[in-house]
């Protein structure tokens, strides 16, 4: 439902200055936005966009509704002046610069915390605010490559793959986002705010999860496994008689009900597939076997009869049925906007519904309106126009 006095949504009240580019930043401000924020999206003036492709393109407009927009150019000592008015009544920034810029601009964590104590100050950089790598740039595909998840994707032997998403960007837009609401609820214990960080590479390394513990606790370098699960078997990708599907039925109980299901209890008795590790270790045999049984008959056929069974199981889809789907479509995870659809918040809380309140602004639109709102006057701010310092 959309928000009204009434029922506002849980962020309202909560301002946010964005300075975020390309795609990790605005993925955590996104978050925000979408649940009631006030979002004043700080651009520098000219024609250039911090994503590549058309500013109302379909990347663009999924990252930046719910926002109004001002451009400022931060180098100017008059335009850094009235960005400044918008730090006194700000509660959250949010920025993704390279980590020396934010300290040339003068508009570092160090730079606004006398001007506002208050603020939550949130950066998210390629490496790191500290580091011996803290002054790269990062981008997702190197994330993905130095923090170890390409080695893992793909088939065995094939070589490096990246993820087909942007996994790092999202990752840490995702996790700063939680950083801030941490940082917001300390606050109202202390009344100060916290300078809130992470990174492409921390948030891939934190991504590798049980893969990486095994490294950290037994040592193990995990490989390549393609549409197999890492260490449990079976699961993976099997062929039904038109399409493909994946089927999870690697503990003791599944196992024993997917060989029911399957018609094939003569498999249980087998004794190299007796116990997990077996399985497992006979890999390539026992998913050769299932694929003989399961391209017997169609997808919906195994998915019903498995998940009458209790085994986890489900069709491969591209993304046009993903979002075909009777399921995605009850979940509304195509949001409207205007005439489109962008892709809907997967949070839901109980009494609110995300939606388009604003679409995505463009270079500067509510410039005086945000600047008015600060208190500087009209002929402050076109004094700032006269000298390309605001747009």
């Amino acid at each position: 439902m959309p928000e009204t006095s009434h029922n506002p949504l849980p962020l309202a009240g909560i301002k946010v200055l964005d300075l975020t580019l390309a795609r990790a930043g605005p993925t955590a401000v996104r978050h925000l936005a979408d649940w009631g924020a006030d979002i004043i999206r700080v651009e520098p003036p000219g024609d250039g966009d911090g994503l590549a492709g058309a500013r109302n393109g379909y990347d663009s407009a999924n990252l930046h509704r719910n926002k109004r927009g001002i451009a400022l150019n931060l180098k100017d000592n008059e335009a850094r002046a009235a960005f400044l008015k918008l730090v006194e009544t700000a509660d959250v920034l949010v920025e993704n610069m390279r980590v020396q810029v934010k300290h040339r601009l003068k508009v570092a964590p160090e730079d606004l915390r006398a001007i506002n104590p208050r603020l939550v100050y949130a950066s998210i950089s390629g490496f790191g605010q500290t580091g011996p790598y803290a002054t790269r740039g990062g981008v997702d595909q190197i994330a993905q490559g130095m923090g170890g998840l390409m080695s893992i994707t793909g088939l065995p032997g094939q070589g490096p793959v990246r993820v087909g998403i942007p996994i790092c960007d999202l990752t840490a837009g995702n996790l700063l986002a939680l950083g801030i609401m941490m940082a917001l609820f300390e606050r109202v214990k202390t009344g100060r705010g916290k300078h809130v960080t992470t990174s492409l590479l921390e948030s891939m390394v934190f991504m590798l999860d049980f893969q990486a513990s095994r490294y950290l606790m037994a040592g193990e370098v995990a490989g390549q496994a393609g549409n197999d699960h890492p260490v449990n078997t079976p699961m993976g990708v099997f062929p039904a008689s038109d399409k493909l599907i994946n089927i999870a039925a690697s503990s003791a109980k599944l196992w024993t009900n997917f060989c029911k299901a399957a018609g094939r209890e003569d498999w249980l008795e087998r004794p190299e597939w007796k116990t997990p590790k077996q399985r497992t270790a006979d890999r390539p045999a026992l998913n050769a076997a299932i694929a003989e049984v399961t391209r017997q008959h169609s997808a919906e056929w195994w998915i019903a009869t498995l998940e009458e069974a209790g085994i986890p199981c489900g069709p491969v889809n591209d993304i046009a049925q993903v979002f075909a789907d009777p399921q995605v479509a009850h979940l509304r995870m195509a949001l409207p906007m205007g005439d489109t659809h962008v892709v809907d918040s997967a949070i839901n809380i109980e009494g609110h519904e995300t939606s388009v309140r604003r679409l995505p602004p463009e270079l500067g639109q509510h410039s005086d309106e945000i600047l008015l709102e600060a208190g500087i006057s009209r002929e402050a701010i076109a004094a700032l126009r006269a000298r390309n310092a605001v747009q």
